[in-house]
């Protein structure tokens, strides 16, 4: 028995950095209490959820039963729904009551990102206290959004009670404060439910990764400051001894791997721990799930029906349509952006598909090709320097760190706006400030200045996962028809929006890996850009087990699956694309970054 379903309690939350196999645990492990004849709701809380598409079912913004699965329902908290319902609360009961001037003042203050992540974690407030959402239900499994945005959830209850206990004025980004009582009441009893050792528990997932495990780590140790101490480390995907003999990039991974694990953050280990072994098959559907866990389910090289007639047994894939790598290699798609001697070029995607190293790779290369190049990033928990570990002339590097961009921006508002104010208007802005939608406008402004630095040289950004990139589009969108409105016909001008949709001056690259969720959710993500009026320039497939050299059953059997992910990106989706292979070597520290870019290994 795995330690983490061991005497499980109410509550199970799971989370970790972005692609480590949160959702797939999750999901196999309410599939396993519902088995034992639990009651159990499978709960999402990533704005970017594909809970739905793992069960090959609509779920939602609603409880949903799952048919196939006995004693089972899933709720998907959809991030814009919960906004316009609570919206519509606060909005509702004052329409026709108050002027209309008064009524449009409130619903601009509740347009913003900041209002649709509050309205999301309005709702899974509700989850945490007895209601008669979850009465009926014996345990609530959590599938959380990637650590970052996860972290800023779930600290946000204690910054919102403390400005709803400080608060004094009569509106703001959380509604008009008169009628928060219930939030206040909500939102402690949220926070009791959390710090309960009987009630909840954390489920840190990572892979045998230096960076996913300390990431894991740092979760660990910022949970466990807001009360969150009965956790538990699950290391998801590791590679089996026994593939490794007979393949040198096989046991190049594992050797890797286990070299990671011999030394672990100080922090996790004393948490108690599992580890789940890679799999041959892909993680979707419920006859994967089901095997998830299971631990008899270990690999046998009979278990894996490897057709070696049709498997792929070469670096170049046997299949025709893959038969020329070096016209689809990451140098390839380099080569016209470089011509172009400056713009923004943006990565974005699923967590975990390895975003922050192609934006380093590709920030690398264009330094070392003469470019004066800035690399930044928009995700709270990237560690741009741990990829780089190194430096390289023309090339600067930077992070739109969430406190840091807020701490500035109060400091500019209280040294402008507030030089001429008295001591008691002083006193209400300083109250202002404090409100967690400043962060949103914060952030707002820093991703907008950098972007505005790509008229000059080239900006690389390593963008947030997918949920949360779209909240920060979103603030984009609002600000730009803010000023269309303010505007008119009258003058020239350019927002923050308008270079995003010039292909001209930004390329997006969406990276996934050659997995059917990765691409769903890169697929999905396509169709929200493409919405907003942003066509993406270019897909990178990544770690493509089909594009390497490789002879071990289990990667072998993997590489064949790959290969009908890799034909829907290349006839469906993508007008041009790049594929990058899994390495041997993890592509940390700049001489690896500019082999990746290179296409050399």
């Amino acid at each position: 028995m795995l330690q983490f379903l061991n005497a499980p309690p109410r509550f199970l939350f799971f989370t970790g950095k972005g692609g480590v196999g949160k959702t797939s645990i999750a999901c196999a492990t309410a599939i396993h209490l519902a088995g034992k004849g639990q009651h159990v709701l499978l709960v999402s809380t990533d704005p970017a959820s594909n809970v739905g598409q793992v069960f090959g079912i609509t779920i939602g913004n609603q409880v949903t039963p799952v048919i196939e699965v006995p004693n089972l329902s899933a709720l998907e908290i959809d991030p814009q729904a919960a906004a316009q319902g609570y919206r519509d609360r606060i909005v509702g009961p004052v329409r026709g009551l108050l002027p209309e001037s008064v009524v449009k003042g409130i619903e601009e203050q509740l347009s913003g990102a900041c209002t649709t992540e509050i309205a999301a974690f309005d709702e899974f407030t509700e989850l945490l206290i007895d209601g008669a959402l979850t009465n009926d239900f014996d345990h609530i499994v959590f599938d959380t959004a990637p650590t970052g945005h996860t972290i800023r959830m779930l600290q946000l209850p204690g910054a919102w009670s403390g400005f709803l206990e400080d608060g004094k004025g009569d509106a703001s980004c959380l509604g008009p404060l008169a009628g928060l009582e219930k939030q206040r009441t909500q939102y402690k009893a949220a926070v009791d439910a959390l710090a309960d050792a009987q009630k909840t528990r954390l489920i840190l997932v990572a892979r045998a990764q230096t960076a996913t495990l300390n990431e894991a780590s740092r979760t660990h140790d910022e949970l466990a400051g807001i009360g969150l101490k009965q956790q538990y480390l699950v290391i998801n995907g590791v590679f089996p001894e026994s593939e490794a003999a007979s393949d040198p990039l096989a046991q190049a991974i594992f050797d890797r791997e286990q070299a990671v694990l011999a030394h672990l953050p100080q922090a996790l280990r004393q948490l108690p721990t599992d580890t789940i072994e890679l799999k041959a098959f892909n993680l979707f559907g419920l006859v994967a799930l089901k095997k998830l866990l299971d631990s008899a389910d270990s690999i046998k090289h009979s278990a894996l029906r490897v057709d070696r007639d049709t498997a792929p047994t070469s670096a170049k894939v046997n299949d025709a349509r893959f038969a020329s790598m070096t016209q689809h290699s990451l140098a390839a798609l380099i080569e016209p952006i470089a011509l172009t001697g400056h713009g923004l070029v943006m990565t974005m995607g699923k967590g975990g598909v390895g975003k922050t190293t192609l934006a380093a790779a590709i920030a690398v290369e264009l330094a070392r090709r003469g470019h004066e190049v800035h690399l930044t990033t928009s995700d709270p928990a990237a560690h741009l320097m741990e990829t780089l570990h190194g430096t390289l002339e023309h090339l600067t590097v930077s992070r739109i760190d969430p406190h840091e961009v807020t701490e500035a921006y109060r400091a500019q508002v209280l040294a402008t706006k507030g030089a001429k104010l008295d001591a008691a208007g002083r006193a209400v802005l300083e109250e202002d400030l404090r409100s967690p939608c400043t962060e949103e406008i914060a952030v707002f402004q820093a991703f907008s200045r950098v972007i505005r630095e790509a008229g000059k040289k080239f900006v690389v950004m390593d963008t947030a996962p997918t949920g949360h990139t779209l909240l920060l589009l979103d603030a984009t969108g609002a600000y730009h028809r803010d000023i269309v409105r303010q505007m008119g016909e009258r003058g020239h001008f350019t927002t923050p929006m308008m270079q995003l949709q010039d292909p001209k001056q930004t390329k997006v690259l969406i990276v996934t890996l050659a997995e059917t969720t990765p691409v769903l959710e890169a697929a999905n993500l396509q169709a929200d850009l493409r919405r907003a009026g942003i066509e993406p320039w270019a897909w990178v497939i990544n770690n493509s087990v089909a594009a390497a050299q490789v002879s071990s059953p289990l990667l072998l059997q993997r590489a064949h699956n790959e290969l009908r992910e890799i034909e829907s990106v290349t006839t469906h989706h993508a007008s041009r694309y790049a594929l990058v292979p899994l390495l041997k070597e993890e592509p940390v520290g700049v001489a690896r970054l500019s082999q990746m870019a290179g296409n050399l290994s």
